[in-house]
């Protein structure tokens, strides 16, 4: 592995936890919010729905600017942006105003997101980029777990805000080593500018497709997961927001960690066997989670509860690092900033930009049990899109390396 490799990955991976912390943090304090603001389930979905709105309709013109400029700019303005918006929301003094430095927050995600896939991918072997995409899609259990944890804690102990003061500055110091990553691509690639053309190719891309919708489908579910959990801790087994931020913080990373790495593991041995792998690995794991969801959240136990939610992230995150790879692996090298772009637009259109404030609606009409269930349905979706693109995926990752 080269130095550059190393730094590259390791910085993006601190990058990423930060940027799951300061995303995941609100919902630890949703309760609190609840109480100051007297807000409905409905309204305090909205603030996720406004970040992943924000985030999704911004990806796709960072994209394609990110194709043709310095890519580590834009990671880096991304962290500052996000980063600052976030401590604008602990100085927030209404609903309206917390609303709107939550909807900022998402354009500096957006920036992010649409570049650090593929640009740590290209720093690495074709061979190995499941793998290394997996331990990179380990900031995300973590990040969401610290996220939830020091929400919960710092906002139990000295209020919600102070939880947005803690979370948002160290990214905005960060933002001057990310300014210095370097670019893998070559100076030629780096001047390949693509057309319309080659960006109206990812939708004729079928593997890519199937990729995109099998993430919106999980993503529909595990972004509501993500809003609710620790509410329904505090709802149904009258955990306070520490300790159900505590709780389920820690299910989240050891569930997320173990499935991001056995997915990257799995997917990458598998891969000199069937091409299918990445998909194959991704599908019967969230086809399997469908069930283990269900169960946590009408267990009659606390522990069962608590045991079939960590069973369920661990199925769901094995295909964090294979599906990414699939993007890398079927898409040309020049058009991979708007390929991860799209992807982000797509599954949060369909995916977690509309789920919270669902299962919120569902929650005032039916119960939050009734609207986390409905939810659960879309991880059978996904298992069973993945299935689909293992058909295609073989023709279309060598087309994809004819181009390169």
């Amino acid at each position: 592995m080269r130095p550059n490799a190393r730094y590259a990955l390791g910085l993006l991976f601190a990058v990423n936890l930060v940027n799951y912390i300061d995303r995941q943090v609100l919902y630890a304090l949703l309760p609190l919010v609840k109480a100051e603001f007297h807000a409905s389930d409905a309204m305090l979905g909205t603030l996720a729905s406004a970040f992943m709105a924000v985030y999704m309709c911004s990806a796709p013109p960072i994209g394609y600017l990110a194709d043709r400029t310095r890519r580590a700019f834009w990671i880096a303005f991304g962290l500052f942006f996000w980063s600052l918006s976030t401590v604008f929301s602990g100085l927030s003094r209404t609903f309206v105003q917390l609303f709107a430095a939550r909807a900022a927050v998402g354009i500096g995600e957006a920036c992010y997101g649409s570049v650090a896939p593929s640009f740590v991918a290209e720093h690495f072997p074709r061979n190995r980029r499941g793998e290394v995409l997996a331990l990179f899609s380990m900031a995300i259990p973590v990040g969401s777990a610290l996220g939830y944890v020091l929400g919960g804690a710092l906002g139990h102990h000295f209020g919600w805000r102070s939880a947005f003061f803690v979370v948002g500055l160290p990214g905005i110091l960060m933002a001057a080593l990310a300014w210095r990553l370097p670019d893998p691509r070559t100076g030629a690639e780096a001047l390949s500018v693509p057309g319309l053309r080659e960006y109206a190719g990812l939708y004729r891309n079928r593997s890519y497709l199937a990729s995109t919708l099998a993430m919106a489908a999980m993503t529909f579910c595990l972004g509501g997961f993500a809003v609710w959990m620790p509410t329904f801790f505090n709802r149904y087994w009258a955990m306070d927001v520490s300790r159900a931020g505590l709780v389920f913080g820690g299910i989240t990373v050891a569930g997320g960690l173990l499935g991001s790495l056995l997915g990257g593991w799995l997917g990458d041995r598998l891969l000199p066997v069937t091409g299918k792998a990445y998909f194959l690995v991704s599908g019967v794991g969230l086809l399997l989670a469908l069930p283990a969801g269900a169960l946590a959240v009408t267990a009659h136990s606390l522990g069962l509860s608590l045991a079939a939610v960590f069973v369920t992230e661990l199925l769901a995150f094995l295909n964090m690092g294979p599906l990414n790879g699939v993007i890398v692996a079927v898409t040309p090298r020049p058009v991979r900033s708007m390929a991860f772009a799209a992807n982000i637009f797509v599954i949060h259109l369909l995916g977690d930009a509309a789920s919270p404030a669902i299962i919120g609606r569902i929650s005032d009409a039916a119960g939050l049990r009734s609207g986390l269930l409905f939810a659960m349905l879309f991880l059978g979706l996904s298992g069973a899109i993945c299935l689909w693109g293992a058909r295609h995926v073989e023709e279309d990752s060598r087309a994809a390396e004819e181009h390169d």
